[in-house]
C-alpha cells in the first residue's frame, strides 16, 4: 500500500507539465488518475491506522482531528480530472460516505468515548480506501489505453481531426493488443469467473480498435464518427467488468 501512494505521489509532480498527442497539447493532469487531496489525506491516514490505531495511542488518534477535517474539506472540494469523468458518481457516493465517517470519527472524540473512537478510525481507512478504488486505474494496459482514448474522444473527434486520430491508431492498437496479453493468473485473482467477460469484452475491443484503423483510411465521415463510437463502447463496456 506505502509502494503504490509512492507511486502515486511520483505521478502527481507531472500535474503542471503539459504533454503532446500528435499535434495535442494537452495538461497530463487530465489524463492522470490522480487527485492530490486524496493523495495528502494518506499522509494523514497512513500513521493514524499503521501507527495510532493497533497502538491503542488515544491521544495520538484525537490529535489527528484538526488534520482531518482540514482533508475532508479539501476533498469536498476537490474536482476530478477529466479521464476519471465517467467515475463521478462513484466518487461523489464514496466521499459522503467519508464524510459521515469523519463526523462519527469527530463525535467519538468530543465524547471521549475510546471505543467508539476505534470503531471511527477503522470505518475511516475503509471510507478512504474506496475512495481510492474509484479512482485507481484498473489495469496500467488499459489505463494506457484510456488515456489515448481521452484524447481521442473528448479533443479531436469533437473538432472533427480525423486526420490526427488516424496518427494515433497504431499506437492504440498495440496497446489493445497489450490488454489481450494481460497475464491470465493475474486476471483470475482479480476477477475469478468474470475472466471470461475480460476476455469478450478485450477481443471487442481490440476489433473495434482495428475497424476504427480501417474506417479512417477512407472519406466517409459518418463511417469514421461511427468508429469512434463503437471504439469508446467497447472501452466502456471493458472498464465495467472491473466495477
Amino acid at each position: 500500500m506505502k509502494n503504490f501512494f509512492i507511486l502515486f505521489f511520483l505521478v502527481s509532480v507531472l500535474l503542471n507539465t503539459r504533454i503532446s498527442f500528435s499535434q495535442v497539447q494537452i495538461d497530463s493532469a487530465e489524463i492522470t488518475s490522480t487527485v492530490p487531496e486524496l493523495t495528502d489525506f494518506h499522509e494523514i491516514i497512513y500513521p493514524m491506522w499503521h501507527d495510532a490505531y493497533p497502538a491503542k495511542d488515544y491521544g495520538a488518534l484525537k490529535g489527528f482531528v484538526p488534520q482531518i477535517k482540514v482533508s475532508v474539506e479539501a476533498l469536498n472540494e476537490a474536482k476530478l480530472p477529466g479521464i476519471l469523468r465517467d467515475r463521478e458518481a462513484d466518487w461523489k457516493s464514496q466521499l459522503n460516505n467519508l464524510n459521515v465517517a469523519a463526523q462519527n470519527y469527530y463525535d467519538a472524540v468530543d465524547s471521549n468515548d475510546n471505543e467508539a473512537l476505534l470503531i471511527a478510525a477503522e470505518r475511516l481507512h475503509t471510507s478512504f480506501e474506496r475512495m481510492i478504488r474509484v479512482i485507481r486505474p484498473v489495469i496500467k494496459e488499459i489505463d494506457e489505453y484510456h488515456q489515448t482514448l481521452y484524447i481521442i474522444y473528448h479533443t479531436l473527434y469533437p473538432a472533427g481531426k480525423f486526420d490526427e486520430i488516424a496518427g494515433l491508431t497504431s499506437a492504440l492498437v498495440v496497446k489493445a493488443e497489450a490488454i489481450m496479453q494481460y497475464p491470465r493468473e493475474k486476471l483470475k485473482r482479480r476477477l475469478g469467473e468474470n475472466v471470461i467477460r475480460f476476455d469478450v469484452a478485450a477481443k471487442e475491443l481490440f476489433d473495434a480498435t482495428i475497424a476504427l484503423k480501417e474506417a479512417l483510411k477512407g472519406d466517409d465521415l459518418k463511417k469514421k464518427g461511427e468508429a469512434v463510437q463503437l471504439v469508446h463502447t467497447a472501452y466502456q463496456n471493458l472498464d465495467a467488468v472491473f466495477h
